[in-house]
């Protein structure tokens, strides 16, 4: 028997009681997709902040150019070498404060410690306002911390409050309908059942009228929601165990990076879902990783050096993860790594002397040629914000500056 193939709408879901699953850009919807824009699969951008400085001698190479030696943590990053670009010698002009700069990565405000500070956009908020209305979620605005620090900030400067639940954020995507079938699919996830459950029989019914890479496709996709689901679901279960009691008095920190990383992951899983299905073609996320604070003042005593190593070698293992799962999801031809800019830096360039100049900063994927080290005056630095005036364009908005960034980024060419 012949199946008869249909080109499928571009905002085709599959629907249950309360659950409302978004699909991939499938081979199958080209046609549908073509014709109402003329145009390729869209552009994204995803801009991540770790707030408590990058140890600068692990990750800035020692020579520059495409034939640069991989740092230390740039090693984890290895297989995305030829899909990245590391900067040296870059910062935001005038963002002073130490720590207060944190709240200025992607706007370049300067002077946030003054009294009176007054925040501008952020990068992500600026795009949201000219393309948010093409997806359900204009932009993602999401921090993993246990405090409400952002990275998102509107016009007006306006701080954004981020979603800090992985749980939360799944449910934001997933879980839609009226309330009372709302309540009861947070209650069904909350005792393990799978949001796949409620839409099983329609998946195999289009599962069968697809050609076979979508199907792949497709498998590929519900098999990594269903994976995701059983990690938060084991994670809320851990949450509600009780804790051992003991005699001993709790520490100042906690410095077991577990907790941190492993929601980052869980975040960074939901990210990469979220944009496969277009639900977002905009997020920012804020890794808060006040927990180490006390060792980024090693004064570089050997064995505390170690420790901070270890945290943040932890932290690019969670990140080459990510890219290398926007790498293996295609769509239209292209990774979503190569439709998606991934911002990944940090405020300062070193935290153990509280310095916001020479900031660590990689940018991945996103249609540029990539595979090189620009490397800047590490003492007269050049700016950060150029990088975003590039970001914006490649977004396909028509800007020429924005914040302190007068020019797109020198030496960073369009693929």
């Amino acid at each position: 028997m012949t199946i008869r193939r249909f080109p499928l709408s571009r905002r085709t879901f599959l629907r249950g009681a309360g659950v409302t699953l978004a699909l991939p850009l499938l081979d199958a919807m080209r046609p549908a997709f073509g014709a109402d824009s003329n145009s390729p699969p869209p552009r994204r951008l995803v801009a991540i902040e770790t707030n408590m400085g990058i140890l600068p001698q692990y990750f800035f190479p020692e020579d520059r150019g495409p034939d640069y030696t991989l740092s230390p943590y740039l090693q984890r990053l290895a297989a995305h070498r030829r899909q990245m670009t590391v900067f040296s010698g870059v910062s935001l002009p005038g963002v002073t404060g130490a720590h207060a700069a944190e709240r200025c990565f992607l706007t370049g405000t300067p002077h946030p410690e003054r009294g009176g500070f007054r925040n501008g956009v952020s990068l992500d908020q600026f795009a949201a306002e000219q393309l948010g209305d093409q997806t359900r979620f204009p932009s993602l605005v999401l921090a993993m911390s246990n405090e409400n620090p952002t990275l998102s900030y509107t016009r007006s400067g306006a701080p954004i409050p981020a979603e800090k639940s992985p749980r939360k954020l799944f449910e934001r995507l997933f879980v839609q309908g009226r309330p009372d079938e709302v309540e009861a699919r947070v209650e069904s996830l909350r005792q393990g059942r799978s949001t796949l459950d409620f839409v099983a029989e329609q998946a195999q019914r289009l599962n069968r009228s697809l050609p076979a890479a979508d199907q792949q496709r497709m498998d590929q996709y519900l098999s990594s929601v269903r994976d995701l689901e059983r990690r938060l679901h084991s994670a809320e279960q851990w949450e509600h165990r009780a804790k051992p009691e003991v005699a001993a008095e709790p520490p100042d920190d906690n410095n077991d990076p577990r907790q941190f990383v492993e929601r980052s992951r869980m975040m960074f899983d939901l990210i990469k879902l979220a944009l496969e299905t277009d639900s977002s073609r905009i997020v920012s996320l804020f890794i808060d990783t006040t927990v180490i604070h006390n060792i980024t003042h090693h004064g570089n005593r050997p064995e505390v050096l170690a420790e901070l190593r270890g945290h943040e070698e932890r932290q690019f293992d969670a990140l080459n993860d990510f890219l290398t799962a926007l790498g293996e999801t295609r769509e239209a031809g292209d990774s979503l790594l190569d439709r998606s800019m991934v911002l990944y830096g940090t405020c300062m360039g070193s935290a153990n002397s509280h310095s916001n100049v020479n900031l660590p900063v990689l940018l991945a994927g996103g249609g540029f040629k990539h595979g090189q080290h620009l490397g800047f005056d590490t003492q007269n630095n050049y700016p950060l914000s150029n990088l975003y005036v590039s970001m914006l364009q490649r977004l396909g908005l028509e800007v020429d500056r924005f914040s302190t960034g007068t020019g797109t980024m020198r030496g960073l060419e369009l693929a």
